[in-house]
């Protein structure tokens, strides 16, 4: 398929949501395996944790740097060469001994994985007026993605090991590859510029558009809420009154897909009405969460519902933020989208090594502070904003 069409068919849609999903899972297939990772190169957990934090930190290079090049050149062809060069990262994973190129290795993984976010912006530009609950669909794959790595990667190194995790998601990525050479229309790209215009063009997007400027920063405070939850969740279910195995923490990951089920339903919202109260009781359910979960970490119905709660209140705002980008500047999305995807996988990445160091120093109950503290600048952002856009109104009538 060469042509480039006007609409994406349902079938393309969930194709491209599964292929999202396939490509980000990678980064998060450690988080509850990081205990048998950590045994089998004899070093402590939190230092394999820094595996996690790696995976984040090359994403969000990989967003600043590559997804950019969407704007510029054939996004068909960009998805396939970063899905080709992601197949030979993950063999390489599961064939190393030494530990240091386990970090490198994890670090090109996360670069290579933002298929993801190239096949996000083609979506929104294939989507017509469906754009909200296209993009909702696709970042629901994501999100299922990233929640199901957890269950996969729990029961596969426990029946297995943990190497062959990374050999499966080669075998993904391979139907991966078949789905986009074979299914997806070429996109002729809108900037003529150099790599450098380019990227420069792409920090112009967050001068230019204040809106931008708050969802980035809102959404990776939030993302780091969700990051520093579910890495340092392992740490704490491996302990008493636990006592659990990779694949019984890997389960929990099924709890979280209610929030990628809300997914589809937030973006078509988006589409209808004002994402600001949306955001606003999205905030005060991840509030809700952690403070349940830092109360009550020793009670297994507080973990469940501080899964759910998380999950549902992240998952809602980031949802709402990725339509509302996309409608900045439909030629410029590939840009707009590296923006905020980089601030969200900073926040990240940034959650997951605060979480590492707040669990070293206080276990649980830093933690917990941690989450609660992050969530309720969330709720006080999406706050303001309601009531800036208030006075906004009253002004004008």
């Amino acid at each position: 398929m060469s042509e480039v069409q006007s609409q994406l068919s349902k079938g393309q849609v969930l194709g491209m949501a599964v292929v999202a999903g396939i490509s980000v899972s990678n980064i998060y297939f450690a988080q509850p395996i990081l205990h048998q990772i950590a045994e089998s190169f004899r070093v402590p957990e939190s230092k394999m944790g820094i595996m996690v934090g790696l995976g984040q930190v090359g994403y969000g290079a990989g967003l600043l740097t590559l997804v950019p090049l969407g704007d510029k050149v054939d996004r068909k062809k960009l998805i396939l060469t970063l899905l080709g060069t992601l197949f030979f990262v993950l063999i390489a994973i599961g064939l190393v001994s030494n530990y240091y190129f386990i970090f490198l290795f994890s670090l090109l993984l996360g670069l290579t994985a933002v298929a993801a976010q190239v096949i996000l912006p083609m979506a929104a530009e294939l989507s017509g007026n469906e754009k909200g609950k296209n993009v909702g669909i696709i970042f629901t794959g994501i999100l299922v993605g990233i929640l199901m790595a957890r269950v996969f990667s729990g029961y596969i190194s426990e029946w297995s090991s943990w190497k062959m995790v990374y050999y499966l998601s080669a075998g993904f990525t391979i139907f991966s590859l078949a789905f986009v050479y074979f299914k997806l229309p070429s996109v002729k790209p809108t900037f003529k510029e150099s790599y450098f215009k380019l990227i420069s063009s792409s920090f112009y997007q967050l001068k230019r558009f204040p809106q931008l400027r708050f969802m980035a920063l809102l959404g990776g405070i939030a993302f780091a809420v969700f990051c520093s939850f579910w890495t340092t969740l392992t740490f704490l279910l491996v302990e008493k009154p636990y006592n659990y195995s990779s694949d019984t923490i890997g389960l929990f990951g099924m709890l979280g897909i209610a929030g990628a089920l809300v997914a589809p339903l937030i973006g078509k919202a988006s589409d209808k009405g004002d994402s600001r109260y949306t955001q606003l009781i999205a905030s005060v359910i991840l509030l809700v969460g952690s403070v349940v979960i830092f109360l009550f970490p020793s009670y297994l119905i507080s973990i469940i519902l501080a899964v759910i709660f998380i999950d549902v209140g992240v998952q809602s705002i980031q949802v709402t933020n990725v339509a509302l980008i996309y409608r900045l500047d439909e030629k410029a999305n590939s840009r707009i989208n590296t923006i905020y995807m980089t601030s969200y996988f900073v926040g990240g990445a940034l959650g997951t090594f605060i979480g590492l160091k707040c669990w070293e120093l206080g276990g649980w109950h830093y933690v917990g502070i941690q989450l609660v503290v992050f969530s309720l600048i969330v709720l006080l952002m999406n706050l303001m904003n309601v009531i800036k856009q208030k006075k906004i109104n009253q002004t004008k009538s």
